[in-house]
């Protein structure tokens, strides 16, 4: 019989819909979220301001983006997690727990580390180290969603509950990340603003010491079967197998960052080389490309971690019931309704996925550098914060798959506050509105989904793995069409200086500001007018898109009442 979560709670009042966010586990998860979200901005933004402002190359500064790869697979090494223990820290504090302080403790050293560092001197060293931070850090992020997950159980209140806490840890610490170390460097030096960041740690820390142990883990025992033990055999397949694991790994994260530096050394060349990374980075043909090879990599690494036909092994046995079968249990678990769950997922933030282009938007507007920090870095992160907060609390008060519904109404809607701030031109007030409807919603809208996907999850051994999946592909179908938005916009902004069919909207331009889409329009060999009709049209599309969202959450929400009904009446038969 398929399993799905327990339908929502009755609505509750107001008061007892925001009284949970003040209690123990809330702050508990504020911690930790702040934890998860502090490294990985301290080893990719932060640090290339760092290493930009001691004079090295843009080119020595790209390498570093590599070591946040990591966070896009975290997946692989996610069934690990769910099975292996640490000694000591287990019995203590408990599976999930342990992991979480190990973690944490890698973080803060490596952080202490790179403090004491001279990138000019010692930049092996200080790479060396932010690999190990970011590995650090997507197993603290892995392990921190599994403690959340499991400890809030089926209760889907429970579950609005923590991941809203989660994510304004997790909003606020990039937004210390990457204020504080820049705001003290000129004074004290990097040095003391990364020792500063490896002392903000101890928070995190605290918040497992706080943290209730949470639901037992529960690791389940692999079943070899009648598979003989013949060890000599078995380590020759285990190296074949984690070789081609290796390859995989680096398809898939290749495909996920769009740099193939790891396969650099493959080629016989750098004019081979770079006539390769020219098509795998093109804005136009690259994300196919990178796309092929993100499932060529999921291929090989399905095909690595199934037994050899015809031939019962051990490493067989093991790589399928640690690899496979948490998927497999997805699909069993949800059975009709599992791909339109992932679809559902996959599709849910596409409107805000497509927005890719609005640093330029913002650029083309007229806005000065400094205008646009301060209105997002510091109004727009307050904004963010207040539509977590709207969204846990939908969902505490009207329960998670209304709210659901909700998030995603407002999430493709609000991409019409652009359109309409892209008729506005340089207008600081239109600026500031437009972007806090669209950083609400997605503060709605992306603290709904982690909630729901949170609630799919089967407590039963494989909730690191299951979650860490969803939130590594969530975001590839809106990966792919947003590279298609710049020439979406001057395609339309060339046809309406021609006749197309947004000609008709130049009109709306007539109070336009000098200074909004002067330069980029030139730039183009096109009118001011053309240009803003462009991206009218292309903020109109991106709300009409997630139009599918919409569909698909009221369709799957009414598929699974359908189903709980379903259920209770056999239940009561």
């Amino acid at each position: 019989m398929t399993e799905t979560p327990l339908p929502d709670a009755p609505r509750k009042s107001v008061i007892d819909s925001i009284r949970p966010f003040v209690s123990r586990p809330a702050l508990v998860m504020i911690l930790l979220g702040f934890s998860s979200g502090l490294p990985l901005s301290l080893i990719f933004d932060t640090l290339q301001v760092w290493l930009r402002d001691v004079d090295l190359s843009l080119t020595t500064i790209a390498y570093f983006s590599l070591v946040t790869f990591v966070y896009s697979l975290k997946f692989v090494w996610a069934p690990v997690l769910d099975r292996v223990g640490l000694p000591g820290l287990t019995f203590m504090l408990g599976h999930r727990r342990g992991w979480i302080l190990f973690s944490q403790a890698v973080i803060m050293a490596g952080l202490w580390v790179i403090s004491g560092l001279n990138p000019q001197q010692h930049l092996g060293w200080m790479a060396v180290a932010a690999v190990i931070i970011g590995l650090a850090g997507a197993t603290q992020d892995i392990v921190i969603d599994a403690w959340r997950i499991e400890t809030a159980g089926a209760q889907s209140s429970n579950q609005a509950v923590l991941a809203t806490a989660a994510a304004w840890g997790a909003r606020i610490a990039p937004f210390v990340s990457g204020i504080v170390p820049l705001a003290i460097a000129d004074t004290l030096g990097w040095g003391f603003a990364y020792a500063l960041m490896a002392a903000l740690m101890g928070l995190g820390i605290i918040g497992v010491l706080l943290a209730p142990r949470g639901a037992e883990h529960t690791v389940r025992p692999i079943e070899y079967g009648d598979a003989p033990a013949r060890p000599a055999a078995e380590l020759i397949e285990w190296a074949a197998r984690l070789v081609l694991m290796a390859v995989a790994i680096c398809l898939l994260g290749a495909g996920l960052t769009a740099n193939i530096e790891l396969f650099k050394g493959l080629f016989p060349g750098e004019t081979a080389f770079n006539a390769v990374n020219s098509i795998w980075t093109a804005k136009g043909l690259g994300i196919f490309v990178q796309f092929a090879a993100v499932v060529a990599g999921l291929g090989l690494l399905v095909v690595t971690c199934l037994p050899i036909p015809g031939a019962l092994t051990r490493p067989g046995a093991y790589l399928r019931q640690t690899f496979v079968d948490p998927i497999a249990s997805f699909f069993s678990r949800h059975e009709r309704l599992a791909g339109l769950i992932l679809a559902t997922i996959c599709l849910y933030r596409i409107s805000d996925f497509l927005l890719n282009v609005n640093g330029a938007f913002y650029l083309d507007l007229g806005f000065d550098k400094l205008a646009i920090a301060e209105v997002r870095k510091i109004f727009g992160v307050v904004m963010t914060m207040i539509g977590v907060g709207l969204g846990g609390f939908c969902m505490t008060r009207f329960g998670i798959r209304p709210s659901l519904v909700f998030g995603a109404i407002v999430c493709g809607a609000s991409n019409i506050a652009y359109a309409w701030l892209a008729i506005q031109g340089n207008s600081l007030f239109a600026f500031s509105v437009a972007l806090a409807i669209d950083n609400i919603s997605a503060g709605v809208a992306g603290t709904v989904l982690i909630a729901y996907m949170s609630s799919l999850i089967s407590t039963g051994g494989y909730v690191a793995q299951q979650y860490a999946l969803f939130t590594s592909l969530y975001a590839l179908p809106g990966k792919l069409l947003a590279s298609q938005s710049g020439r979406m916009i001057e395609t339309i902004a060339q046809g309406a200086d021609h006749g197309g069919l947004a000609s008709g909207l130049k009109g709306l331009f007539a109070g336009l500001p000098a200074v909004s889409y002067e330069k980029p329009a030139a730039t183009l060999g096109v009118s001011r007018e053309a240009l803003g009709s462009g991206y009218v049209v292309f903020f109109l599309y991106t709300a009409v898109i997630g139009f599918i969202a919409i569909v698909l959450s009221v369709w799957l929400t009414r598929l699974q009442k359908t189903q709980d009904a379903t259920q209770t009446k056999e239940a009561g038969a």
